[in-house]
């Protein structure tokens, strides 16, 4: 077992295997973690998602550098990068595509990468991701930037773990009317232009601003579960009207993350959306939000194995063979393992 003090006191090793353990839910990492969650909270989560191509994985990189090496008047923070990859179809790990694109963080020791499989999961993030997290922000590292796996329109669960979302598009990807009529870009805090240096700029920057006059959202809204649910907004600005205060619209930064243009102007979006937060009381709303949804999440889990587990096999088996008879409908079969009693 990772020993629990040598990850609060920085030692990467033990961290790496730390984070493998939690990868593969093992008891081991299941403890270490419930040692290490009174020491979380602290960290900034910033999630980047958007569609493949888009440059996520060469933005993120630029955002770590700037943290890394920040303005005069700025402290440098500590960044860990959690990168999901799409599920390899021979192994089952992760492609590794954004190490390739990361190469030139290696070597500083206050940038931790890893790259985990989605491992079939849905939503752009891996199951483990949030333990992962955890895990980063425990051995206290300020900044952990989150890129999903870039599935497109569905990939929604970003909002209900990072403080501020990240929605990277690009010209010249056929995205202007998809930018418009994407559930994705409701869970966006800021809005990123990237490739801002290609032919179509204007017309992607248009779409996206026609999308925002036409409705101002004040609460990000994602699917849990099959149930829609909510993170409230924040306010764009202080200095609005009461009734102004409770919308934050979010910005539009146009970056060109191949040579690092507009970077730092998105660097300070990030921190006045998170003084918003903290200005508001929506930086503890959203991390109640995010433990609950967690919470959620693995009664589902635990529960549904606990019941499998006291299930027999040949009782689950015999309904299943009734349902693919027609001679019980789907939530009839449901009912009928749940009653635990033979059908009449």
């Amino acid at each position: 077992m990772a020993s629990v003090q040598e990850v609060l006191s920085g030692n990467r090793l033990s961290l790496a295997r730390l984070l493998s353990q939690i990868e593969n839910d093992t008891p081991d990492g299941r403890a270490a973690l419930s040692e290490l969650f009174p020491h979380t909270g602290q960290a900034h989560l910033i999630g980047v998602t958007g569609a493949p191509g888009t440059g996520k994985s060469s933005l993120v990189n630029q955002l770590a550098h700037y943290y890394r090496h920040p303005p005069e008047n700025k402290t440098p923070k500590r960044v860990a990068i959690v990168a999901i990859d799409p599920s390899s179809p021979f192994s089952g790990g992760a492609v590794l595509g954004d190490r390739v694109r990361m190469r030139d963080l290696a070597g500083d020791p206050g940038v931790f990468i890893r790259s985990m499989a989605s491992r079939g999961s849905l939503g752009g993030l891996a199951r483990t991701t949030s333990g992962v997290v955890q895990a980063f922000d425990a051995a206290g590292f300020e900044i952990i930037l989150i890129e999903t796996v870039g599935a497109g329109q569905a990939e929604v669960d970003i909002a209900r773990l990072a403080h501020t979302t990240l929605v990277v598009e690009a010209p010249g990807l056929g995205d202007d009317i998809q930018a418009i009529k994407a559930g994705i870009l409701e869970i966006a805090d800021i809005l990123v232009v990237n490739k801002a240096d290609r032919a179509g700029v204007e017309n992607t920057e248009r779409a996206l601003r026609n999308m925002l006059n036409l409705a101002h959202p004040v609460k990000r809204v994602y699917r849990h579960h099959g149930t829609l649910e909510t993170v409230p907004a924040v306010p764009a600005s202080t200095t609005e009207s009461p009734e102004q205060e409770s919308v934050w619209v979010p910005p539009i930064q146009k970056t060109v993350a191949t040579d690092g243009t507009g970077v730092p102007e998105l660097g300070d979006l990030i921190a006045q959306h998170k003084a918003h937060l903290e200005q508001t009381g929506d930086w503890e709303g959203r991390q109640r939000a995010r433990l609950q949804a967690e919470l959620d999440g693995l009664l589902q889990i635990i529960l549904v194995s606990r019941w499998r587990d006291a299930l027999s096999p040949e009782r689950y088996q015999e309904v299943l063979e009734q349902l693919i008879e027609r001679n019980l409908s789907p939530r009839q079969a449901v009912e009928e393992l749940l009653n635990g009693a033979p059908r009449s």
